[in-house]
């Protein structure tokens, strides 16, 4: 089984939405820009979003076992996928690598 990379390479936040439906969290988010994590196969790195791990992990299990092109040409790098979590109010992307 491959090791997959993560990195997270954007985070959004819609003040808008928050401030009229959500109720105030602390720490909603404990991501940054440029951190990465190693992921092997359906053990989800230490330190990762409970959330996001259950957005992206059937990708990087498919990518873990060999599974490539995405949704028929999507990335220009078939052994790769961006996703994002499922956070309507802060959204995360999230580059997704085979460790080679």
């Amino acid at each position: 089984m491959k090791k997959i990379r993560i990195t997270v390479m954007k985070i959004t936040t819609y003040e808008d939405l928050m401030e009229k439906y959500e109720n105030p969290i602390e720490h909603a988010c404990h991501m940054s820009v440029g951190q990465t994590f190693i992921a092997n196969g359906w053990e989800k790195p230490e330190n990762f979003c409970d959330s996001a791990w259950e957005t992206i992990s059937p990708f990087v299990m498919t990518l873990a076992h060999g599974g490539e092109n995405f949704y028929d040409g999507w990335m220009k790098n078939p052994k790769s996928a961006m996703i994002s979590c499922n956070d309507g109010f802060r959204p995360v992307s999230f580059l997704l690598e085979v460790v080679e």
